[in-house]
């Protein structure tokens, strides 16, 4: 059999981030604008003559293996991994699988990483196995898989953005979730690239706390966390009308409002190295920007004047963070055989 590979795209979240955790997502409804680029994870897999299967991931370095009698035991190397490959593969096939792993970012750089993973490997499985699935069920068996199964804390929006890929205005709903495509004028959208700036902060992060801080103070009653979480979705909706419209200099400008409350809802969101990015490249004319994922590190992005593009990036390189080159991506989640 030929190999089979499957890729997803990593994405850059404008606003709504945090809108669509539980249980405000429930008892409100959520909005996430978001964006995928030319940053993926990437998946593989052969069939091997042995009876095991071997899982191989590059971003940890990390190879392992394991009987086909028996399901993949959770022990704290790859069992994100392992949950999807326990749920997926058809055991009465008795085939042995070589499955190989890698991402175009680290772990816990905000661009949604570990669920793009996640879609990428249930696409893999969905093209070897055959499997009757949308892309609504891959997206919703991805977040279970990852949220529900085992337990790890986050939303719902990356889940969706790496399998319909593309610019998209994501509703969250207790029962339902609606993945709304933005067709947005080309020259538009080459405007906003060239006036985009993505840099890793050199930080990496893990989400959970910053999460678990996030759901408690909704929990507690914290009036000025409830109201931002408010406003970040009136915030999300004005920058999607701003973008259709072409209005990039006002899609700007509530780049920073979002930031502002999204830095309300948990204290760990920013800190001194963040803070420092970011009115940095404030001063040097940047309208606004904002941390890709939950906060803490990972990347950030910029919306620049063009003319001040280059001073702005050359600044945030002399304080440690790294320019990252990227260009949108249009397709989400893709799977082909190769010889």
């Amino acid at each position: 059999m030929a190999v089979v590979r499957s890729k997803s795209p990593l994405r850059i979240s404008f606003a709504g981030g945090g809108t669509d955790v539980l249980p405000y997502m429930a008892d409100h409804g959520g909005v996430v604008l978001s964006a995928t680029i030319d940053k993926y994870a990437y998946a593989s897999l052969r069939l091997s003559e042995e009876s095991s299967i071997t899982v191989t991931s590059l971003d940890y370095d990390l190879v392992i293996k394991h009987v086909l009698d028996k399901p993949l035991p959770y022990d704290g190397r790859l069992d994100l991994i392992k949950a999807v490959i326990n749920h997926l593969y058809q055991r009465d096939s008795e085939q042995g699988l070589q499955v190989f792993l890698h991402s175009d970012a680290p772990p816990g750089s905000g661009l949604g990483s570990s669920s793009t993973l996640v879609v990428t490997l249930i696409g893999l499985f969905k093209h070897w196995q055959h499997l009757p699935l949308t892309h609504y069920e891959i997206a919703d068996l991805a977040y279970r898989i990852e949220r529900v199964d085992m337990g790890i804390k986050g939303g719902k929006q990356d889940q969706y953005a790496a399998t319909f890929g593309g610019f998209n205005f994501i509703e969250f709903h207790r029962e339902v979730t609606i993945v709304n495509p933005l067709r947005i004028d080309a020259d538009v959208l080459s405007e906003l690239q060239y006036n985009l700036l993505l840099c890793y902060t050199g930080r990496t992060r893990l989400s959970g706390g910053i999460i678990d801080t996030q759901v408690q103070n909704y929990l507690d009653g914290k009036a000025d966390v409830v109201h931002a979480m408010d406003e970040l979705k009136q915030i999300t909706i004005a920058l999607k009308n701003a973008l259709l419209r072409g209005r990039l200099g006002e899609f700007g400008d509530l780049l920073n409002e979002a930031w502002l409350n999204k830095k309300k809802m948990a204290q760990q969101i920013s800190n001194a190295h963040l803070e420092e990015l970011y009115s940095t490249a404030r001063r040097l004319g940047a309208l606004g920007g904002k941390v890709t994922g939950a906060g803490g590190g990972g990347y950030m992005f910029f919306y620049c004047p063009f003319d001040r593009k280059h001073l702005i990036a050359e600044a945030l390189e002399r304080l440690g963070a790294h320019v990252v080159p990227f260009n949108f991506d249009m397709n989400g989640l893709r799977t082909w055989e190769a010889a």
